[in-house]
């Protein structure tokens, strides 16, 4: 395929590499891509057309502030927002151990989950001082909150809920081996709220776990979702593409893993596959990660973490370390592993791709820039 410029110049050499005309006008949309301008001011070589009109619920955006990420989804040029979001967008995605976005608000007073081993209960009761700052230690696995996470260009939150028994009837929590501070009320209203100020914008909030809730609680959930976000709930449905939810307002797809719910509420898809190796060693989790792709992506909404994950025996031969010293040096590898991937509907290729302690590393720009690898296609 053969990209030209308006003066006629190749986008390609005869050779098949990036002449240099093209080189400078793909240098110049990722620059303005980065300080938050309108990459269709570029060049129309790029494929880059200006957005659909915004739908009637929104205001337009003056300005273009804030962190470079905040509007990642945005800036995708034409070609990329005309295929469903499946195939043709590499979403970042924050993850943990577990899959959890919420960590970063865990602290040494929150109780410890029920649904955690017996053994794991009684050292709590009998040493709760020893016991809780280690099991804090391998829990917590994002340093960001929530909004930070958004700012920084995460799009895909992996939440995991639970209701506390010592709790109240209807505060619902976040859990990860323990219960966090923050209430999930709070959190998708501190999400919305972000999402009005950036309208473009597109995430996918994955609802598991679930520990604790009865079908009320299910019920009470669902209601809380629905009110929260309203119009920019995505129903369910085929996966749509970027210009059809820039088009209606819609801007949150809800993966919600309880059947029962699924069939009472259309504004709910079913639960996200995640690729999760629980591997402790970094190249034996990228070997599974292979293996996976090997067997051929599925065929909606996916995700590949890699998030390494300790066991008993780690953990007891490493007693002064932490998740987060497990994970910080390993990141190297594991970034170029993903700038090795490839978007796109074929068998080999990714969706989404969640990771540990987003922001320590360039983890959310190596995952969007793959985005730029359609450009070519």
């Amino acid at each position: 395929m053969m990209f030209h410029t308006p003066g006629g110049c190749p986008g390609l050499t005869s050779d098949g590499r990036a002449g240099e005309c093209f080189q400078q006008l793909l240098q110049a949309a990722l620059q303005k891509c980065q300080r938050g301008l309108d990459v269709s001011t570029v060049s129309p070589a790029l494929g880059c057309a200006p957005p659909p009109p915004l739908h009637p619920r929104w205001t337009p955006v003056t300005g273009f502030g804030g962190p470079p990420y905040s509007r990642m989804i945005s800036f995708q040029p034409n070609d990329i927002c005309r295929d469903p979001v499946s195939t043709r967008v590499v979403f970042p995605g924050s993850s943990g151990r577990s899959h959890d976005t919420m960590t970063y608000c865990l602290n040494k007073k929150s109780p410890i989950s029920h649904e955690e081993s017996r053994l794991l209960q009684l050292l709590n009761k009998a040493l709760p001082c020893i016991t809780r700052p280690v099991v804090l230690k391998w829990s917590v696995t994002q340093a960001l909150d929530v909004t930070e996470q958004l700012d920084a260009g995460v799009r895909y939150l992996d939440l995991r809920i639970a209701h506390m028994l010592e709790g109240s009837e209807k505060n619902l929590h976040f859990v990860h081996m323990v219960y966090t501070t923050a209430l999930v009320e709070d959190t998708l209203t501190e999400i919305s709220e972000w999402l009005e100020r950036h309208p473009r914008e597109v995430v996918i909030l994955a609802c598991r776990n679930f520990e604790g809730l009865s079908e009320d609680l299910h019920e009470y959930l669902v209601a809380c979702i629905k009110n929260i976000f309203g119009d920019m709930l995505c129903p369910r449905g085929e996966v749509p593409t970027l210009r059809q939810l820039w088009s209606r307002g819609q801007q949150v797809i809800v993966s919600y893993e309880d059947e029962s719910s699924l069939r009472r509420h259309h504004e709910l898809w079913p639960g996200v596959p995640y690729w999760w190796g629980n591997r402790v060693k970094t190249e034996a989790l990228i070997r599974y990660l292979e293996t996976m792709k090997s067997c051929g992506r599925p065929g909606g909404l996916f995700v590949a973490g890699i998030n390494l994950t300790e066991n008993l025996q780690y953990v007891l031969a490493h007693p002064s370390e932490s998740l987060e010293k497990m994970t910080l040096p390993n990141l190297p590898r594991l970034s170029a592993w993903v700038r090795e991937q490839c978007p796109g509907p074929g068998s080999r290729c990714t969706n989404i791709i969640a990771g540990d302690f987003i922001g320590a590393d360039g983890f959310v720009s190596d995952v969007i820039a793959l985005n730029q690898k359609l450009l070519w296609c």
